[in-house]
């Protein structure tokens, strides 16, 4: 059954960027969109890219490898080089802690 586990806190991901958080075996890129988080794969389908570092505009997140275009809060692809989605997760924010459904 899943379960949400803390993963940071609402102050250390300001609006307009994007952390890395590991959870279990999984490395997840969190983003603050204008003071709403979401959660994708950190790794870019296309060739493993950590999305966390990409440039953030608006929803979207760009690899910095290759240019792909994500889309942070549905993990969908927007922009080749990537052809796959990548996961997205569930998240709630419990007071000033963020926590990711897995």
């Amino acid at each position: 059954m899943p379960e949400f586990v803390k993963v940071a806190k609402t102050d250390e991901v300001a609006p307009g960027q994007a952390r890395l958080v590991d959870v279990g075996s999984k490395e997840i890129a969190l983003f603050n969109v204008a003071g709403v988080f979401h959660a994708i794969d950190n790794n870019c389908t296309h060739v493993g890219g950590p999305l966390c570092e990409g440039e953030i505009n608006g929803v979207e997140v760009t690899c910095p490898w290759h240019g792909a275009t994500f889309d942070v809060t549905s993990g969908q692809v927007l922009g080749p080089p990537a052809a796959e989605p990548v996961s997205r997760y569930n998240l709630r924010v419990e007071g000033p802690d963020i926590e990711i459904e897995i």
